[in-house]
């Protein structure tokens, strides 16, 4: 056979295999409770483009995030290791090296262009190009997890090169929060008043369309994670800020005349932006004729967040569950799950299957068609069959989560078992912190049971604590 067919053969082969291979979104919420979503039982807000998404497919009601904190959790996300055994495991400092796997690298490999828009937030210092260096063939938006807090900051980041904004900062609002490596660039602060030129996720959610627009002339398939800042706080934002909290919507909406705190509904128009914009990208898809070769799936970073004047109980954004961001009880950690493929996952279905944000890259790297190695082994199952309604879905033998912020907490999950060990010996946030260390702290709950984790059954089960402390033991290794 002559060398040029051959090769034309060659090219023919892989556009026929890429095709096979569906376009990719995974869009990431950050600090969303479980309860936040009107398909997931928010009773005050409405979230019609969610509940549309979901009705159209399936919602999962035993997600569980990577962490309870956002950078540890995106680090899950993107390696399928837990926070016992990946690189990243608090906000402070640390991150991936750039050898390590990942999920766009996974993708990349498998002819996908990858591209992420929004909040990427995998470690500090980190250089500017680290999207890049970890598998990300375009990025605009924070590269680091402090910058994202500010909605009108200066400068954003498009493929490692800082890009300036129209916004300002008031003089002595900005923390060094060392974000960055490589560059003296002032992501934090507030904006005054009349320096609010720019509202970030709106220039986000624009870059969105342009990349679906252009991706949709390409023949491979590509990859978007699409990592919102909303509805985080801008933590530098306080009572005596220009707005008098930290939920900077440019404006209230719909809201504005609603007998709610100002900062309840900044959190209000935060959502009503989101859910609008999700619906956005489905509507684009299905104008593009990209719709049936398309999952999309949507999630959230860790529980609600309880900070620049909202209050998380205000919407019950937790739901059922007890506790909020930061805590290792299910509201800190279980999460509002969709995955919508027209087609491909049944319409209106409901899984209670467990899993985790480990089991992200693995699922993606069967719909993928990408056979993984066996090094490093990851801690993530694929959950393919449960969306493709396939037999053979494999379980966990139990989920894992490390914190080390508030004197350490640990978390095991041996469905319905939970055990969380609380004072387990991390360091204080606070170096002036003062006192003696207080005791291990053991509880014990039977989500089955007691979804809102109320009764400690940690005294009466020993035998149940013990096997999961062994798992607690086996689950962790120096990173």
């Amino acid at each position: 056979m002559k060398p040029f067919l051959i090769l034309t053969l060659l090219f023919l082969g892989a556009i026929a295999q890429a095709a096979d291979k569906p376009n990719i979104i995974f869009i990431l919420a950050d600090d969303m409770g479980y309860g936040d979503a009107g398909c997931f039982g928010q009773k005050t807000l409405t979230t019609p483009h969610l509940d549309k998404m979901a009705a159209e497919g399936m919602k999962f009601t035993r997600m569980y995030a990577g962490c309870t904190v956002c950078a540890p959790s995106r680090c899950v996300l993107m390696t399928g290791l837990h926070t016992g055994h990946c690189r990243v495991r608090g906000n402070g400092v640390g991150s991936i090296p750039d050898g390590d796997l990942t999920l766009p690298k996974v993708l990349k490999s498998a002819g996908y262009h990858t591209a992420c828009i929004g909040k990427y937030g995998l470690g500090k210092p980190i250089p500017l190009d680290d999207p890049q260096r970890k598998g990300f063939d375009e990025f605009f938006g924070y590269v680091g997890t402090s910058h994202a807090h500010n909605f009108y900051t200066k400068a954003l980041v498009r493929n490692g090169k800082i890009v300036d904004l129209p916004n300002t900062v008031i003089p002595g609002s900005a923390k060094d929060a060392k974000d960055y490596s490589d560059s003296d660039l002032v992501g934090t602060g507030v904006a005054p008043l009349d320096g609010r030129k720019a509202w970030v996720p709106q220039l986000l959610a624009d870059d969105v369309q342009r990349y679906l627009g252009e991706r949709a002339k390409e023949k491979a398939p590509f990859f978007l994670y699409y990592a919102f800042n909303i509805p985080h706080a801008n933590n530098e934002a306080g009572k005596t800020s220009p707005l008098g909290h930290g939920m900077e919507s440019p404006g209230y909406g719909e809201f504005k005349d609603k007998d709610w705190p100002d900062a309840e509904k900044g959190f209000a128009q935060f959502m009503r932006f989101l859910d609008n914009d999700v619906g956005k990208i489905l509507a684009r898809l299905k104008d593009l004729g990209l719709a049936e070769n398309t999952l999309v799936m949507f999630s959230s970073d860790n529980g609600p967040h309880q900070e620049g004047g909202h209050q998380s109980d205000f919407f019950n954004s937790n739901g059922d569950f007890k506790g909020i961001k930061r805590d290792m009880t299910d509201g800190g950690i279980r999460e509002p799950f969709i995955a919508w493929w027209p087609g491909k996952i049944k319409a209106g279905t409901t899984s209670e299957h467990v899993c985790g944000f480990q089991d992200i890259l693995p699922t993606l790297a069967d719909i993928s068609l990408t056979k993984l190695s066996s090094d490093p082994q990851l801690d993530g199952l694929s959950f393919a069959p449960t969306l493709l309604g396939k037999p053979g879905q494999q379980q966990h033998s139990h989920l894992y989560w490390a914190f080390d912020e508030q004197g350490g907490k640990i978390a095991v999950l041996k469905w319905p078992w939970k055990l969380i060990h609380l004072n387990t010996g991390a360091a204080p946030k606070s170096p002036k912190a003062k006192g003696k260390p207080k005791p291990l702290e053991k509880l014990l709950y039977n989500l089955e049971t007691d979804i809102g984790e109320e009764n400690n059954l940690a005294a009466e089960k020993p035998e149940i604590v013990a096997e999961l402390e062994k798992l607690i033991q086996s689950s962790w290794r120096a990173p």
